[in-house]
């Protein structure tokens, strides 16, 4: 074959190969998000919260990896141990996507969550129907398994072969069926599209409190009283290259609470510095939990958005190797900074 035809032919292949690796990223991604969007929409409008973690895309990082195993991992109850024995299920490997939605109420707090998965039904089905079973408002079989502690009991059901209802409370499966979650969820999840990692908190006091006593030392009754004056609050985390990017945003009515609450943050952020760089702290401080820290705090960007009537602030920051590995072996030390605003 001459020379010329041989390169015209592998022109062609390359040109093939490169639109099918394009109308695959195209194509696949749609289905990715079609399956996100679907999942999502199943979360009840009246949470105080919604968590969503695709662990599928998370593998493919190793960053996000590295975070997992430096994560703390709470033992494995006997429940579970059960469960695992008897379908095959390891959520480690097995599980990849989950979204959970949690309502917070005066005495409690209840929760539903909805898990894609490789999922063994003939073996869970079995498995949870010695305990018992009744149907849905829908009419699926909804399973009731017992939970740690007296009277306390899990209820799930199988939405499709790889996909899972669960909840601490029957009452999620005998409400009518809706048609997706309301305008406002739809427009937050949208903005974290991509995101394999994000919690979406629609605005009440505990939430506010346990922001405003953020790790690190830092506590600032300003800070809760500002945070308690927002109406939503966003928080994602995406890798990017050998990091993990980090964006907390904060949504208000009033621009003066806009401009009070990037003052003070940013004001924190040098206080959280200037404490890292003071004498004491070095002293007390491992020097490499101190450079991660340092790092962090470097990377820190405060930003106002205005979005009509919505005013928002935005933390971004990044959570680099460096500051795993230090906070992985470091198991004593001084906080890097304690303010008091």
């Amino acid at each position: 074959m001459p020379k010329k035809r041989i390169l015209l032919v592998v022109t062609a292949v390359l040109a093939l190969f490169l639109a099918f690796s394009l109308a695959y990223k195209r194509w696949g991604s749609r289905d990715f998000l079609a399956e996100r969007e679907s999942m999502l929409s199943l979360m009840p409008e009246d949470a105080s919260a919604v968590v969503y973690i695709d662990l599928a895309q998370m593998r493919t990082s190793p960053f996000l990896m590295q975070l997992l195993r430096s994560a703390p991992k709470p033992p494995l109850d006997n429940d579970y141990t059960k469960f695992l024995q008897a379908t095959g299920f390891n959520y480690e490997t097995d599980l990849d996507r989950l979204a959970v939605a949690i309502n917070r109420q005066s005495q409690s707090s209840t929760a539903f969550a909805v898990a894609d998965g490789r999922f063994d039904r003939k073996k869970i089905e079995a498995y949870a129907s010695s305990y018992g079973s009744l149907k849905t408002a829908s009419g699926r079989t909804l399973f009731a398994v017992p939970l740690n502690g007296p009277n306390r009991k899990a209820y799930f059901t199988f939405l499709r072969n790889d996909r899972i209802a669960w909840a601490n409370d029957s009452y999620y499966f005998f409400q009518q069926p809706r048609e997706g979650s309301s305008a406002e969820w739809r427009e937050h999840f949208s903005r974290l599209a991509g995101t394999p990692l994000f919690a979406v908190l629609r605005q009440d006091s505990g939430a506010a409190a346990a922001l405003a006593q953020a790790p690190g030392g830092l506590r600032s009754p300003q800070l809760a009283t500002l945070l308690a004056q927002l109406q939503w609050i966003s928080i994602g985390a995406k890798p990017e290259e050998n990091l993990l990017r980090v964006s907390i945003e904060g949504e208000c009515m009033e621009e003066n609470t806009q401009h009070q609450l990037k003052d003070l943050l940013s004001g924190l952020v040098v206080l959280a510095q200037m404490g890292l760089n003071d004498p004491k702290t070095r002293k007390q401080l491992d020097p490499a939990v101190r450079e991660g820290y340092a790092e962090l705090l470097q990377s820190a960007d405060i930003q106002q958005t205005d979005r009509g009537k919505s005013k928002s602030v935005r933390v971004v920051f990044d959570v680099t190797p460096k500051l795993l590995e230090a906070a992985g072996s470091s198991t004593q030390g001084a906080d890097p900074a304690t303010a008091r605003h």
